[in-house]
């Protein structure tokens, strides 16, 4: 790591003041609960008798400090890039020949996301792997979100994201990397092809690396789709029909929305937890049915404890004007695993990636790296084989 003051990696522990958790379980006993919509089922959002349940385990149940010595086991980092403070986790292997790997997550995530990957990827010989496919990984949390938030500046979309990670990656000495993300992550991991082209050996994403299909698609156009595509332009189209209103809501008041879900967190605790419903696979299942109830409860904890609801909102959605504008294809190989939930379209991808590998499967959610850990490394070691 190099020593220049301006470019300066300091060590970073979590270590959370029992203030902070008193204070949280004072929100918690004195809610303000709303009375169930007619059915109180998932249509008219996260139900009332579901999340009481979750919010009194989070109280009583749930252990915040042996979270935080899990997160702890692993090596954290705090660095200033471009004005901002990033944190993240920095996981060497001891395989001599390991990859760099920087892994990106998205929003209603975390870096907890990936703590199930981080043993498999950078010890695959105490795994069942092959030590050949070892990483190095490097697990920033995204500007605006967690230990690196908030935001001071605008501005952070996934271009200056993804020009943070290239100097990121130059501090800690590494000049050829791959990328992987899913969600925001799986544009931040292109665009890191685009700006640092010469160092980044291979992007792989989770959910496809966009574009997506323009919409509404024109009837020709539909009729020359194969019927899985077919299937997720319709999932598309009623995403946009039943899900969108979160976008709106964070993509122009982002402030606004913050508020609530910093001071409530119940109302964070639901904001979330909707997402995680409606994203993991299959869809009708409880989210904790899916991931284990305290991880999803730990990544609610780095929105809480951080007071980052709106910074994240904002550095997630705010910027959407940039996402709809043509990108130029980096040339660096590319490969993509679409699992149940999602949407991606390899012909729609393939018009701004070089697609080399593209996998589709026929369980998981939005949600990968909880959801199938095995099957996403699995991937990501088939992938970047070939590249090391």
């Amino acid at each position: 790591m190099t020593t220049a003051a301006h470019d300066a990696v300091h060590p970073f522990r979590i270590d959370i003041p029992q203030s902070e958790l008193d204070a949280l379980h004072a929100k918690l006993d004195a809610a303000r609960w709303p009375a169930p919509l007619p059915g109180d089922g998932w249509d008219t959002g996260v139900p009332v008798s579901w999340l009481r349940e979750l919010a009194d385990h989070w109280r009583h149940g749930y252990d915040w400090r042996r979270a935080e010595r899990e997160l702890n086991e692993f090596p954290q980092f705090t660095t200033v890039i471009d004005g901002q403070r990033i944190h993240f986790l920095h996981v060497r292997s001891s395989e001599p020949d390991a990859t760099p790997l920087v892994l990106t997550h998205g929003w209603p995530g975390s870096v907890v996301e990936f703590l199930d990957l981080i043993g498999p990827l950078t010890d695959p010989r105490a795994h069942g792997g092959d030590p050949s496919d070892a990483f190095h990984v490097v697990i920033p949390a995204l500007p605006g979100f967690g230990f690196s938030g908030p935001t001071s500046e605008a501005g952070w979309d996934t271009t200056r994201i993804a020009r943070a990670w290239a100097e990121l990656m130059r501090r800690l000495g590494y000049r050829r990397y791959g990328a992987q993300g899913g969600d925001i992550g799986a544009a931040v991991a292109p665009e890191l092809g685009r700006v640092a082209p010469a160092h980044v050996i291979g992007v792989h994403v989770n959910g496809g690396p966009g574009p997506m299909p323009p919409m509404p698609l024109p009837e020709a156009e539909r009729a020359a789709l194969t019927d899985l595509e077919r299937d997720r332009i319709a999932r598309i189209e009623a995403f946009m029909q039943e899900e969108f209103g979160y976008i709106a809501i964070q993509s122009t008041r982002p402030q606004t929305v913050g508020h609530g879900l910093t001071d409530s967190p119940v109302g964070q605790l639901a904001w979330i937890m909707d997402k995680f419903r409606e994203w993991t696979h299959p869809r009708p299942t409880l989210p904790e049915q899916v991931i284990d109830r305290d991880r999803l409860l730990t990544n609610v904890m780095l929105y809480w404890l951080t007071r980052t609801a709106a910074s994240a909102a904002y550095v997630g959605y705010a910027q959407q004007a940039a996402w709809g504008a043509p990108k130029a294809n980096s040339g660096v190989p590319t490969a993509a695993i679409v699992f149940a939930h999602d949407v991606g379209i390899r012909r729609y991808a393939e018009r701004e990636n070089t697609i080399v590998r593209w996998t589709d499967v026929d369980r998981g959610g939005h949600f990968a790296a909880l959801e199938e850990p095995g099957t996403l490394t699995g991937d990501i070691r088939e992938f970047f084989r070939s590249l090391r």
